[in-house]
């Protein structure tokens, strides 16, 4: 039984290590990177991805395709927390000689692609899912996309190839925070309804109504891993950019706003003290 609490304790703690992170390197994207904590904290430390942090290219290991690079900086404090590479290099992300740059890349132990384009993920994981298929291999293939993301054609090309194939050991989670770069998603191109596009393009659909409810996280990601049908599956988690910043929270702008360093040590104290 997986201990909730433990999850939330993790889920605070890479909320306010990105916050730390964003202090000192202020051109990452904070907004982006604090909507799908609670997904990182159920993959990782909820144990519901193979990894092994000693060998991050070990064969044995599933394969997490983060396709929305800019927005998974809270990925470094988790990284650095479980072995991956030392905590120390967190204190020179974006700076010359780091390996941490404001969008990452495979340079990094525990990523597997280049994710500065976006739109491409879920293309590369359709490959890796269906090599693991043609080796016989039980390993599955996970990605995350953004929600604007998905106004990319070649995601949708990947999206009819999944189902084409059978792809049943490829899994991709939305971060479907709702915010785009410079506006409200709706205003751009409006997803409405995006449950009901993938079940017609023959994938099996799993929702998150709270993306920050770690316990939904990660029953749902759990049941969806474990699911049997010969299909592709989504879970689409309905999150909040810049969550445990009020001002990001319902900004239109949120993804290019940075917080101003004089405020980050107070709003580090609040989640501190939140429940």
């Amino acid at each position: 039984m997986i201990d909730t609490a433990y999850l939330k304790q993790q889920a605070k703690f890479l909320r306010i290590e990105t916050l730390k992170i964003h202090k000192a390197a202020p051109e990452v994207r904070v907004a982006s990177s604090l909507s799908p904590i609670e997904i990182f904290t159920a993959l990782f430390y909820g144990k519901l991805l193979r990894y092994n942090p000693k060998n991050p290219r070990d064969e044995n290991r599933d394969r997490l395709i983060i396709s929305k690079g800019h927005g998974s900086i809270c990925m470094y404090p988790l990284l650095a927390d479980l072995g991956f590479f030392d905590k120390d290099e967190l204190k020179r992300v974006c700076k010359s000689g780091s390996f941490l740059g404001g969008i990452p890349d495979p340079i990094i132990p525990g990523y597997e692609t280049v994710n500065g384009s976006l739109g491409h993920g879920l293309g590369v994981a359709c490959g890796i899912a269906l090599a693991l298929k043609t080796k016989k291999s039980d390993k599955k293939a996970v990605v995350l996309t953004g929600d604007g993301e998905l106004n990319e054609g070649a995601n949708w090309e990947a999206i009819m190839c999944a189902a084409q194939h059978k792809l049943d050991n490829l899994t991709l989670i939305v971060d479907y925070n709702k915010v785009s770069m410079l506006d409200f998603s709706k205003n751009i191109i409006d997803l409405n309804s995006l449950s009901e596009k993938f079940k017609a393009f023959n994938w099996d659909v799993y929702e998150i109504e709270d993306g920050h409810d770690i316990e939904q996280v990660y029953n749902t990601l759990k049941t969806a891993f474990s699911d049997q049908q010969q299909k592709p599956k989504v879970v689409i988690a309905h999150t909040v950019k810049g969550k445990g910043i009020p001002f990001l929270e319902t900004h239109p702008l949120s993804h290019i706003l940075s917080v101003k360093e004089g405020d980050i040590d107070g709003l580090v104290e609040e989640i501190k003290h939140a429940d």
